[in-house]
């Protein structure tokens, strides 16, 4: 089967939307949806909310009963076929009398990719995929790259004038943009499992960057770059539910001090005597982080970006000028040709208030 239907479309669309639920909620887990569908109309549906409680299928299949025989599942995600902190969905599938299935996608994670689908092929459901799949990757870009390149998806937001600067030659910056755009930053945090900053942008703002505005039951991973571990011990993501500091050298001894504070160190310079920002990002991965959400200075966008560690940006445009002498948004070394500049594929641009938001991507060379 290549050619969907536009009920097809629709139903998917549906089980997209129904995974979104999870948008803020789900992590480390990927956010799934499904809809059960028989006779043309719909007799189940559900969300994959929260890690340990039942998956999307589950609660489809509770809610469609004895429909689900003979029914048509859309899943946004292969269902599992492999025993986790919940038992395989594709067996409970099996087992419900579901006879096809369609699939936005297979489990990215190559150690159980297929399995789910291998499960209901043999049992002699009708397996089909690959609908709206730009969609389902989107919702799990995080997920996608935690499993397939085995680092968090890497998302820099930037506040900054239509100059391009994103605070004066003094360093500040609070605030270049209106109301409405930081709340829609606030989304951006509240789907993050951790926001990086570094401690430049700690001793110039002494920020929290927590997440405000948003219904949420967590908070994000605080990460700060902080190569000779110079935060002030009463700064104010010192306060955050969890902090990570990632340092080089303790040339202050204040390692001690953090550590009885509840504050986890992760010591991991590189050659320069700087932080291995590569490091880093694996270190998160293997701790389970899907998106990290990076909030600092031209300084560590640089780092990150002259790395290609940075996946997408998320910039605001403030109708406003700062002038020559203000901060950039990234330090960079001086590029020479036309042919060295760093290209971006823009996926989306829209305005909050008086302030344009643009989302971009990097192209990989």
């Amino acid at each position: 089967m290549t050619d969907f239907t536009p009920n097809d479309h629709r139903f998917m669309t549906q089980a997209l939307r129904l995974a979104e639920q999870g948008l803020y909620t789900t992590m480390p887990n990927p956010r799934v949806g499904c809809v059960i569908v028989k006779d043309g109309e719909v007799v189940g549906e559900g969300a994959h909310l929260k890690v340990g409680t039942p998956h999307a299928e589950v609660h489809a299949l509770n809610q469609a009963g004895t429909l689900a025989s003979g029914a048509t599942a859309y899943v946004t995600l292969e269902p599992c076929g492999h025993h986790g902190r919940t038992p395989p969905c594709a067996e409970a599938l099996i087992k419900a009398g579901v006879t096809k299935v369609i699939l936005a996608m297979k489990d990215p994670n190559p150690l159980v990719s297929g399995q789910g689908v291998a499960a209901l092929q043999v049992a002699g459901v009708h397996v089909y995929t690959g609908l709206m799949q730009q969609q389902a990757h989107d919702i799990n870009i995080g997920f996608i790259s935690r499993m397939i390149q085995k680092k968090p998806f890497v998302r820099s937001k930037i506040a900054t004038s239509l100059d391009g600067k994103c605070a004066l030659s003094n360093g500040v910056s609070q605030w270049i943009t209106d109301a409405a755009a930081r709340a829609d930053v606030q989304r951006w945090r509240a789907r993050s499992c951790a926001i990086l900053t570094g401690i430049g942008t700690v001793l110039q703002d002494n920020p929290s960057l927590t997440v405000r505005e948003v219904d949420l039951d967590r908070q994000p991973l605080c990460i700060i770059v902080d190569s000779r571990l110079r935060i002030p011990l009463d700064a104010k993501l010192l306060n955050n539910e969890q902090v990570l500091i990632a340092y080089a050298t303790d040339e202050e001894q204040k390692a001690t001090q953090l550590i009885a504070m509840g504050v986890s160190l992760l010591c991991i310079p590189n050659d320069d005597g700087k932080v291995c920002l590569e490091s880093l990002l694996k270190h998160l991965a293997s701790n389970e982080v899907n998106e990290v959400m990076v909030e600092g200075g031209e300084g560590l966008n640089g780092a990150l970006m002259a790395l290609k560690l940075i996946d997408e940006l998320v910039i605001y445009y403030a109708p406003k000028l700062m002038g020559s002498n203000g901060k950039g948004m990234f330090g960079l070394p001086e590029l020479q040709a036309m042919e060295e500049v760093i290209k971006l594929d823009v996926q989306d641009l829209r305005q909050f208030g008086s302030d344009i938001r643009v989302i971009a991507r990097c192209v990989s060379p």
